[in-house]
C-alpha cells in the first residue's frame, strides 16, 4: 500500500518506518528538519519537507503521494525529560492535535486516504475502576495534563468524524530507544517498538474506532487491541 507517515522523523516514526517497508509499503514521509530527507531517503522513504500548519503545502503533499492510509504520528515534545520544557510544550502539542489534525485530514480526504490512523494518548482517563476500557470517561475537567487531555480529545473527535476508516491508537507513556526512558517509567506504560507494531497493524487490521495501546500492567485495557488487531505488547522490532 501506499503510505503517508506525518512524523516520519520522529520517536515512533523511526521504529515505523523499517516495519512499513519491510512488510512491502510504499512510504512517503513527512520532515521539517533540514537533514530529515537524507535519513529519510536513506531509509527508503520519499521524503516530503512539510510544515503540518501550511495546509496548502500539505494537501500538495499527500496529492502527490496518492496513500491509500494516512499515519498521523506528529508531537511536539522536548527531546530530553524536563519538566520546565515539558509544560512550555503544552500548548504546541495541543495545537498539532487540533489545528495540525484539521490541516492533515483535510490533505489525506483530498487525495481519497480510505483509512486514517492517529497517535493518541491513553493516559487521559478520568478517575474511576482500573483497567480502563475505551469507552471510560476522559478526564476533561482538571489535572496537570488538562490542555494535553482536552487537545487530543478534540483530535480524536475529527479523527472519528472524518468519514475514513479512523483508527485512535491510545498510547501509553514510551520508554524504549528515542524516548525519555530506558525502561517502563510512569503507567501506563509503552515500548516504542510495540506502539509501532500497533500502528503497522491497523493498516490492515480493526474496524474502526479506539484501541488502547499500552503495556499490560493494570492502568488500561488492552484485550481489544490484542483480539482485534493482534496487538503484542512484548514486541521488540529485530533491527
Amino acid at each position: 500500500m501506499r503510505i503517508f507517515l506525518a512524523g516520519a522523523s520522529g520517536v515512533i516514526g523511526r521504529r515505523l518506518t523499517p516495519l512499513l517497508r519491510s512488510a512491502g509499503h510504499d512510504v512517503t514521509g513527512t520532515t521539517r528538519s533540514a537533514e530529515g530527507p537524507r535519513k529519510l531517503e536513506a531509509a527508503g522513504v520519499h521524503p516530503a519537507i512539510v510544515d503540518v500548519y501550511d495546509a496548502a503545502a500539505l494537501e500538495r503533499a499527500a496529492a502527490a503521494a496518492q496513500p491509500h492510509v494516512v499515519i498521523h504520528q506528529l508531537t511536539d515534545l522536548p527531546h530530553v525529560f524536563d519538566q520546565e520544557q515539558l509544560a512550555a510544550s503544552y500548548p504546541r502539542n495541543a495545537r498539532i492535535r487540533v489545528e495540525g489534525t484539521r490541516n492533515l485530514i483535510a490533505a489525506a480526504r483530498a487525495s481519497d486516504a480510505r483509512r486514517f490512523i492517529v497517535q493518541s494518548i491513553a493516559f487521559a482517563y478520568a478517575p474511576g475502576r482500573e483497567p480502563h476500557a475505551e469507552d471510560d470517561p476522559l478526564n476533561l475537567a482538571d489535572g496537570p495534563r488538562l490542555t494535553t487531555v482536552r487537545g487530543a480529545a478534540d483530535m480524536e473527535r475529527q479523527v472519528l468524524a472524518s468519514g475514513m476508516e479512523a483508527i485512535v491508537l491510545r498510547y501509553g507513556f514510551f520508554y524504549g530507544p528515542g524516548s525519555w526512558h530506558d525502561g517502563p517509567g510512569p503507567k501506563p506504560a509503552l515500548h516504542v517498538d510495540a506502539a509501532a507494531q500497533a500502528a503497522l497493524l491497523a493498516l490492515t487490521c480493526g474496524a474502526p474506532g479506539i484501541y488502547n495501546i499500552a503495556d499490560d500492567d493494570g492502568v488500561v485495557s488492552i484485550d481489544k487491541a490484542g483480539k482485534v488487531l493482534g496487538f503484542d505488547p512484548d514486541f521488540r522490532s529485530p533491527a
